[in-house]
């Protein structure tokens, strides 16, 4: 499986391709436009949210809900674009000045991309704007739906936020809390807490990040390699996840808590029982063990960059003047946490059927749903 995505922040739209998803799964295009609608909200997001109502079409590669084998094309129209086509129309008469921006961002891809690519920051930061990840919340929610078919759940919830460490919990109360939640918290203190930091950075013209976890459940033991390092299912899945515009680090289960303990109290013991197969007693590596998911809740950790885009500017250099001068604002997010959680989600349920599918080949979602079934009850019986 691959997938493509195309299209700028204040472009005609946004464009997506995925190949190599088997014929014959049930496609809802009302489980795509449900996860959109939830990466827009949040307290921290900015006007630009107020303006579009993310909606994909379905252009090619499904027909009468199913998938046909073919490639599946996928847009979003950008709403804003009736104010920017001037401006950002592929024809000669392009509006290239009005917008035009000579303050890159610190923090931002904006001058380190004008000067790679030798062009002005308005090419640059219109692609590497969040923007983006819009359309891979489509791409992943298809993902996600072939993932539900065969029983694989994915949950995440927002850890800290702006130096707000939430409390942290595991039964039914605490999730259902986490659906509730704007910030996506389960800890109801923390979350009155991260409303009151919102509240100062806006009115500091600052921005805040912050610390998120996605749990993967149901996985099987099997999925990803140890023997090349390309094919590690950890490896993918941090690249995934640090493609995601403002993630700064990952890690899974322990992280880097595991290089402060002695390694019998990092690694899981293992155990056994008639029926059900192999398991471990705790889950510190997270689910993964040698680049494979072990049959063990894969965990993941993320951590989020303030946004680049302050409203009290730091300090750059004109591009052309070469002068020192506050750096341009674009209109943003004050604390996007919560939606780059939505994010993640889905970049994560690629990288999972990404590996389903590299185990289990099949032209037909009835061939892989046979050999999915055949392989767990071969494990539950080793």
């Amino acid at each position: 499986m691959r997938f493509l995505t195309a299209g700028e922040s204040h472009g005609q739209k946004l464009v997506g391709i995925i190949e190599g998803l088997p014929s014959g799964m049930k496609i809802s295009k009302d489980q795509v436009d449900k996860a959109l609608r939830k990466r827009q909200k949040g307290p921290g997001r900015g006007g630009r949210m107020a303006i579009e109502q993310d909606e994909v079409l379905l252009v090619s590669g499904v027909r009468g809900g199913l998938s046909t084998g073919a490639p599946i094309a996928l847009e979003i129209p950008n709403r804003d674009w009736e104010n920017w086509e001037k401006i950002m129309t592929w024809r000669e008469d392009a509006d290239l000045e009005s917008r035009k921006v000579l303050t890159p961002r610190p923090g931002h891809a904006d001058l380190t991309g004008a000067l790679k690519y030798r062009t002005e920051v308005r090419n640059i930061l219109e692609r590497a704007s969040a923007r983006e990840t819009a359309m891979r919340v489509a791409i992943g929610s298809v993902a996600r739906q072939v993932l539900t078919a065969l029983g694989i759940e994915i949950r995440g919830h927002v850890l800290a936020v702006g130096g707000v460490h939430a409390e942290r919990a595991d039964n039914e109360e605490y999730w259902q809390r986490v659906e509730q939640s704007e910030w996506s918290v389960g800890d109801p203190i923390a979350e009155q807490q991260m409303g009151e930091r919102l509240i100062l950075a806006r009115e500091q013209g600052e921005s805040l990040g912050g610390i998120l976890e996605v749990q993967v459940h149901h996985v099987p033991a099997g999925l990803g390699s140890h023997v090349q390092w390309d094919r590690k299912l950890d490896g993918k899945l941090a690249q995934a996840v640090l493609s995601v515009q403002a993630i700064k680090g990952v890690s899974f289960g322990l992280g880097f808590e595991a290089g402060d303990r002695m390694g019998s109290k990092v690694h899981d013991p293992i155990c056994y029982e008639k029926g059900q197969g192999f398991s471990r007693v705790s889950n510190h590596a997270g689910g993964i063990e040698g680049g494979m998911s072990n049959g063990e809740p894969i965990i993941l950790q993320a951590v989020m960059k303030p946004i680049p885009t302050l409203y009290q500017p730091l300090d750059t250099v004109h591009l052309e003047t070469k002068a020192v001068v506050k750096a341009s604002v674009e209109r943003s997010d004050i604390c996007a946490v919560p939606a780059a959680l939505v994010v993640l989600e889905h970049v994560a349920a690629w990288v999972i059927v990404e590996a389903v599918l590299e185990k289990f080949p099949a032209d037909t979602f009835i061939e892989l749903q046979t050999a999915w079934k055949d392989y767990r009850d071969n494990l539950l019986n080793q």
